[in-house]
């Protein structure tokens, strides 16, 4: 008899979730057909529609029900820069709803060879429903995007990440359980990077209060920032430049930082390292936040110990343990990272669910 009952109770408890994931994916219906470049092209709505429908399908997958909204949809993973998560979340969010992945990096095709990006992306949107691009100049990717005739995803570029904005985001809603355009959102370190750019406009669009804590000299550019304060005129929100780093994560609900040298940029080291150490999130400084519930967040992967060979050079050229982050902050119960790194998956699966839309209901 407990058998039955169970049996039944989950029954009910999938049928729930699917009804959920169906009404989210009903609210995503503007998102079809399109790609996703930048944030700037989508608005607060559409955003929050997006994370609602990877919320359902998180759930969705954590209770053991497979899913078939990408059945006989193939997807190319083109990549210039080297992933472990952007990789691993594509490949598993398509296999996880019945679609196919193919991965194609530097050497496996003539991409900018022997093949001009607009000639390739002609070809491929004619073999495949989607492409993802993750690489190095932005302008790749619109390319992509305006010739292949098929959804095209921005999995990284020089100048933006915003399916790595999607996932924090995702996180933030899980951890703090509240709106998000009333978190408190700090970045800390280089703050002219992809990330920084991405985050700011995905808090710029979302309402959120976000201060880029940086020297003066690593402050983003300086059109973003008037572009995103028009943003965030509009939704509520506020976008702050700040150099003194505890005043800057003063009443922040979230602190974030990146690496201190991105890809490219390994010969600047030496001098990342004299301008960005005084912003090192550790202990204190999370402390200066005076709020003891606040998130630590990071994208990943951090140089929080000598686990790494690239930790090791640092050490042996520098002397520097930990970088961005020390490995208390990075271990400590404040720490999301993990989670974070979780719903990459979570949210790539929803962006390419809404923008190639289900071949039939479940």
């Amino acid at each position: 008899m407990n058998h039955t009952v169970t049996t039944i109770h989950r029954k009910r408890s999938g049928s729930q979730i699917v009804q959920r994931q169906l009404k989210a994916l009903r609210e995503t219906a503007s998102w079809r057909g399109k790609s996703l470049l930048t944030l700037k092209d989508y608005s607060p709505e559409e955003i929050l529609s997006l994370l609602n429908l990877a919320a359902a399908l998180k759930e969705k997958k954590q209770q053991g029900i497979r899913g078939k909204l990408l059945t006989g949809k193939n997807i190319v993973l083109l990549f210039e820069k080297t992933s472990t998560r952007t990789r691993c979340a594509f490949e598993v969010a398509v296999m996880d709803e019945g679609g196919h992945a193919t991965f194609l990096g530097m050497k496996d095709s003539q991409i900018g060879k022997k093949e001009s990006v607009e000639d390739s992306a002609k070809v491929l949107g004619r073999f495949y429903d989607g492409i993802e691009f993750r690489g190095f100049a932005h302008s790749t990717v619109e390319t992509l995007a305006a010739h292949a005739g098929v959804p095209v995803w921005n999995g990284l570029t020089d100048d933006y990440h915003p399916t790595q904005i999607l996932a924090d985001f995702l996180t933030i809603q899980e951890k703090l359980k509240k709106p998000l355009n009333q978190v408190s959102f700090a970045y800390v370190g280089d703050a002219r990077n992809n990330m920084a750019n991405s985050l700011m406009i995905g808090a710029a669009k979302m309402g959120m209060d976000f201060r880029a804590v940086a020297p003066a000299s690593l402050f983003p550019e300086a059109g973003l920032v008037a572009e995103m304060k028009a943003v965030a005129a509009e939704t509520g929100g506020s976008i702050s430049l700040i150099e003194d780093p505890r005043e800057g994560v003063k009443g922040a609900d979230v602190v974030y930082t990146d690496v201190w040298v991105s890809m490219g940029e390994e010969d600047q080291f030496a001098q990342r390292i004299e301008q960005l150490l005084p912003y090192q999130v550790n202990a204190a400084l999370m402390a200066a936040t005076e709020k003891p519930e606040s998130l630590f967040m990071h994208c990943l992967p951090a140089f929080h110990d000598l686990e790494t060979q690239v930790a090791k050079d640092v050490y042996e050229a520098h002397g520097l343990k930990e970088l961005e982050v020390t490995d208390e902050v990075f271990r400590s119960s404040q720490s999301v990272v993990f989670d974070e790194a979780e719903n990459r998956l979570h949210t790539i699966k929803a962006l390419m669910v809404a923008t190639l839309g289900p071949v039939a209901e479940e």
